[in-house]
């Protein structure tokens, strides 16, 4: 917790905005949840993936961006760009997959991983060591407008640090924390920055009018839009997929929502208390959907569509897999816990209600008018 205090006594009022402090506890160099390598994804660690219930997640993943590829037919080739790889696991997945089934296209195309937790990228290559088709980079190492292919993330943006904003007397006010009587406090003052207020202007809500009540609570990603400018710099033609839980505006920002969407994972069980286990639990908001079509629209990039991911993996051949349980090669355990693990994917009260958001930088009308097998049955 020091490394908290330090940062809110050296601030000029003593105080830091909610998400500095949320920047801090995931990402300080060494006492962050994310960069210091603490992070526990799976059935033992403080919460799971899609990519923890088995080969199937990366695997669909995979055929999706062969179609994406194929609809390219970029004579430069395809570079596949995963943000935020976690333990490695789901680019294991898909690169197994790729090259036992698609060997010719394994051959050609690059994978690259962009990852700042230097904890996290120890346990990736140590995963991957015996796969030489991965390189990790970062964003100031790949030039502008040079990546034709695919930019992905999954479950990557909820964890950007957001502004905790708070209606009083109608007036849109910002949580801030401070350090006081020998314990953390938050305290309410004004906006850090004008661009709260142009955020709604971004996805077109009223807010705050009288529809909201007195001491309304929520969230403002406004690093999301910034990293949104940076993958468009960087994308030259291609796609870019985002996987996620998340709302679109209406739904985030309706008057019924008083208490925001974040919340806190420590050994698979949630709360909402972000200044319990400083350092040692992971702390996320839902994703304005909204926000990330508006901003890209602004910068070019297209929306080709917004599903949920149960629909998405299912015209991918997830129901296929589920049919193929009932042809003999597995054994009756077997059977059950691969269907568990298939049935969690598309579970419409857990991962398969995330959002699949795909946009598209510099597509032809022909590339455009190929729809997506993913995208064939629009949420």
């Amino acid at each position: 917790m020091q490394f908290i205090i330090e940062a809110i006594k050296q601030s000029p009022n003593h105080c830091i905005t909610f998400a500095d402090y949320m920047n801090l506890v995931l990402y300080h160099p060494q006492e962050g949840y994310y960069s210091s390598g603490q992070v526990k994804i799976g059935s033992q660690g403080d919460f799971f993936t899609a990519a923890s219930l088995g080969s199937d997640f990366g695997e669909l993943l995979a055929e999706q961006f062969i179609e994406m590829a194929d609809i390219l037919a970029e004579k430069e080739g395809f570079t596949l760009v995963e943000i935020g790889a976690g333990s490695g696991v789901l680019a294991a997945d898909i690169l197994t997959y790729l090259q036992k089934h698609y060997s010719d296209f394994y051959d050609k195309f690059n994978y690259v991983i962009i990852e700042e937790s230097t904890g996290l990228i120890e346990q990736q290559k140590a995963l991957l060591k015996d796969v030489d088709k991965v390189t990790w980079t970062s964003w100031e190492d790949i030039n502008d407008n040079s990546i034709i292919g695919c930019i992905f993330s999954n479950e990557l943006i909820d964890a950007f640090p957001v502004h905790q904003i708070v209606i009083q007397n109608q007036v849109l006010k910002e949580i801030y924390v401070t350090w006081a009587d020998n314990q953390i406090k938050e305290i309410i003052q004004d906006l850090s920055t004008p661009r709260l207020l142009d955020y709604f202007k971004l996805i077109e809500i009223d807010f705050p009018n009288n529809t909201y009540p007195e001491n309304y609570r929520t969230e403002i990603n406004l690093k999301a839009l910034d990293w949104l400018e940076t993958v468009n710099n960087k994308l030259n033609k291609g796609y870019l997929l985002t996987i996620d839980y998340g709302y679109t505006a209406p739904k985030y920002y309706h008057p019924q929502r008083y208490q925001g969407t974040l919340k806190c994972y420590y050994k698979h069980r949630h709360h909402h208390d972000p200044y319990l286990n400083i350092g040692q639990q992971d702390i996320t908001a839902h994703v304005d959907f909204t926000a990330l079509e508006k901003q890209g629209k602004l910068l070019e990039l297209e929306t080709l569509g917004l599903t949920e991911q149960g629909l998405f993996l299912m015209t991918l051949g997830l129901g296929n897999r589920l049919s193929e349980l009932s042809n003999g090669n597995y054994s009756l355990p077997e059977i059950f816990k691969r269907r568990d693990a298939l049935h969690q994917l598309i579970d419409p009260t857990g991962l398969g209600g995330f959002k699949v958001l795909i946009q598209g930088k510099s597509l032809t009308e022909k590339q455009k008018s190929q729809t997506l097998k993913g995208l064939n049955r629009p949420f």
